[in-house]
This record gives structure tokens, C-alpha cells and sequence, in this order.
């Protein structure tokens, strides 16, 4: 059982700051992924950022620059580091891990924060 829980988000004006967390727990030996998505109503959900089980990051084109995908191994911890923030970018904002377990290895979703930029 790896429950996932994601905190940090809000309302922001444009051009500020914010950093989500994602933190894994439980039956968990590595965490092989970890990404950020994000979605609005109507809309298919988007990537946002990945890291691969190689270690290379990448990003969508419409935040290249501004976000920032980083891990604490050690606390099973990925963090999203949004600056610049723009009106385009109000979503619900997903974390997303490839964790491999005890016997299996599984997809985990956190369970979505808002993240609102408005003035």
C-alpha cells in the first residue's frame, strides 16, 4: 500500500510563486518516475514535467524556464517549484510517481491541488 499526498497550493498573482510537494509513504523500495501534471475543466490532463528512471528531466514547452522538478530521495519527496506564474497556468495539479514496490511495480497519483493565479 504507497499513499501519496500533495500540498502547497493556492491563489497567486501573476508573476509570483509557488512550490507544490508530493510526499510517497509506504511499501515502497524505489521510486523509479516522479512527474507533475495538470488539468482544466473540459480539458485532457497535460504533462508538466518528468523525471525518468534515467535521471533526465523534461518539460512542457509552456513552462520551460519557469518550473523547476526536483526529489528528495531520501523523504520520497518531489516538488514542483513554479515562478513566473502566469492566468495560463490555473489547474488542478497532479503528482504522479512510478514506484516500484515490495513484489510489483504501480502507478500512484497524488490527489490534485489548485493552483489559482489571478490578480
Amino acid at each position: 500500500q504507497v499513499d501519496v499526498v500533495e500540498s502547497g497550493g493556492g491563489l497567486v498573482q501573476p508573476g509570483g510563486s509557488l512550490r507544490l510537494s508530493c510526499a510517497a509513504s509506504g511499501a515502497i523500495f524505489e521510486i523509479k518516475s516522479a512527474g507533475w501534471y495538470r488539468q482544466v475543466p473540459g480539458k485532457q490532463r497535460e504533462l508538466v514535467a518528468i523525471n525518468d528512471s534515467d535521471g533526465s528531466t523534461n518539460y512542457a514547452d509552456s513552462v520551460k524556464g519557469r518550473f523547476t522538478l526536483s526529489r528528495e530521495n531520501a523523504k520520497n519527496t518531489s516538488y514542483l517549484q513554479m515562478n513566473s506564474l502566469k492566468p495560463e497556468d490555473t489547474a488542478v495539479y497532479y503528482c504522479w510517481y512510478y514506484i516500484r514496490g515490495l513484489t510489483a511495480s504501480s502507478e500512484y497519483w497524488g490527489q490534485g491541488t489548485q493552483v489559482t493565479v489571478s490578480s
